[in-house]
């Protein structure tokens, strides 16, 4: 997608997921260095049985899994490996394509015109250096957040603290927008879509259990600094927050389009443009925030806020610490989720510690 449906692009490039993301917390260079207490997570051969490792590290300590990704499997509770339960990538490709076909809020290709402008080489991204003088939005049809869906996450996104160590005070105001956000996404053929799917594999008895693990997952509070409750999966992944001087996460269109038109958000570069011809489309963004530099995040363009928060959902459950393998309109792309692994909500219960978009 070039800003506009008159040439789009066709063919998808093959990226690392580190040219769609950039991990807050990362083994980069950090294989087998000793353990540290004053580490926040770490990178030593003993990680994954303390379930402290980084986020990234399988991706680079211990490339194509083996031993390691077993034990992200087993440190997941996925207990349906052999059995009828299991989720085949077959599977994954197949209702991923049937949740694509279900977004029925998304975009129209005239509600949405960008201006993806400079495209980043690999070693430009850290530059830090603004080559796009115009935004990137150049137009949005805000008729799009009438739409319930849309209008009850809007509400949800100036619920946090952005900086990690500072604690969240959740209102009984903000408890109500999380559950009418739950509540609109539940009604959508989508979200319908997904609990079925879930359902037939035993993952979820009843809709009220899949809503009440939803709002824990996804909103429950836990600690990324020194104990305060300073974090969820929902602020993480869709609202952005600010850790050792960089945005960590912030991966969502719709929050970023507000920013921008604020002038809190600038954009300076692409280094990812996706294939899709209509939306949802995906770019791999850099970016400030407030002056807060973003070197590589990646996100959706156009689509639902059901939509990105299914799929994540959809991954996070079948594919845990591991890259999640989806089909959209035809096109291979790929999801990669993190559980929280300091604290749980229950027993093998697992907070989302984030969800972005990589390539196949």
């Amino acid at each position: 997608m070039q800003g506009s449906w008159s040439t789009p692009q066709t063919t998808l490039l093959f990226l690392s997921p580190k040219e769609l993301y950039t991990a807050p917390d990362s083994c980069k260079g950090r294989c087998k260095e000793p353990y540290s207490k004053e580490d926040e997570c770490h990178c030593d051969a003993e990680c994954e049985s303390h379930y402290n490792c980084c986020e990234d590290y399988y991706e680079h300590c211990r490339p194509g899994g083996g031993r390691g990704e077993e034990a992200a499997r087993r440190h997941a509770g996925e207990g349906f490996s052999s059995s009828r339960d299991a989720i085949s990538d077959q599977e994954l490709l197949q209702v991923s394509e049937q949740l694509y076909g279900a977004d029925h809020n998304k975009a129209r290709p005239q509600d949405i015109t960008i201006n993806p402008q400079y495209r980043a080489a690999p070693d430009e991204t850290d530059d830090q250096e603004d080559r796009s003088p115009r935004p990137l939005y150049a137009f949005v049809n805000e008729k799009l957040f009438s739409k319930p869906t849309y209008a009850s996450f809007i509400r949800l996104l100036d619920n946090y603290q952005r900086a990690t160590g500072r604690e969240e005070e959740v209102t009984a105001e903000e408890l109500r927008e999380q559950d009418t956000f739950l509540r609109e996404v539940m009604k959508t053929e989508l979200m319908k879509k997904l609990f079925a799917f879930l359902h037939k594999k035993n993952r979820y008895s009843s809709e009220q259990e899949f809503l009440e693990d939803l709002k824990e997952m996804w909103f429950g509070l836990y600690s990324r600094g020194d104990g305060e409750k300073d974090s969820s999966g929902f602020e993480h992944v869709f609202s952005g927050e600010i850790k050792k001087g960089q945005v960590s996460g912030f991966h969502n269109w719709i929050r970023f389009y507000l920013l921008e038109k604020q002038g809190l958000v600038n954009y300076y570069s692409h280094n990812y443009n996706g294939p899709w011809d209509s939306y949802p489309d995906v770019l791999g963004l850099q970016f400030s925030w407030d002056g807060f530099y973003k070197e590589v995040g990646s996100a959706f363009i156009g689509c639902s806020p059901e939509f990105e928060f299914g799929v994540y959902t959809l991954c996070f459950i079948a594919r845990p610490g591991r890259a999640c393998h989806l089909s959209l309109g035809g096109h291979s792309i790929g999801i990669q989720t993190y559980t929280w692994t300091k604290s749980t909500y229950g027993p093998g219960k697992k907070y989302i510690a984030t969800a972005y978009v990589i390539s196949p």
